[in-house]
Formats: C-alpha cells, sequence, structure tokens
C-alpha cells in the first residue's frame, strides 16, 4: 500500500506541475500531461479503495 501511495503522490505533483502550467502560461501541451495525469490518478484512487477496503476487512 505504501507503494501506491507513492505513486499518487508522484502523479499528483506531475498533474499540479501541469496544470499550473496551463492556467498561468496557456501551455497547451501541458495541458494534455495533465489530463493525462488526471486519468492515470483516477485509476490509481481505484486502486486505493479497493486495497483500503481489502485492508479493514483484516
Amino acid at each position: 500500500m505504501k507503494e501506491l501511495l507513492e505513486k499518487i503522490s508522484a502523479e499528483l505533483e506531475k498533474f499540479k506541475a501541469d496544470a499550473d502550467l496551463q492556467a498561468e502560461k496557456g501551455n497547451k501541451a501541458a495541458g494534455t500531461r495533465a489530463r493525462k495525469s488526471a486519468l492515470e490518478l483516477s485509476k490509481l484512487f481505484k486502486e486505493f479503495r479497493k486495497v483500503s477496503v481489502d485492508e479493514a476487512k483484516k
């Protein structure tokens, strides 16, 4: 689970950096990267939920 949390944290950092670039400077490529990161975060959050529920059942 710790590894999953590290992946989420790293992906959040990438998302934040790219989203800021798009918002502040209008960087279209950064917007594309931010949307890609958002999709990856969605997958990671679903995996976190699954792992979290499994841990709670123990």
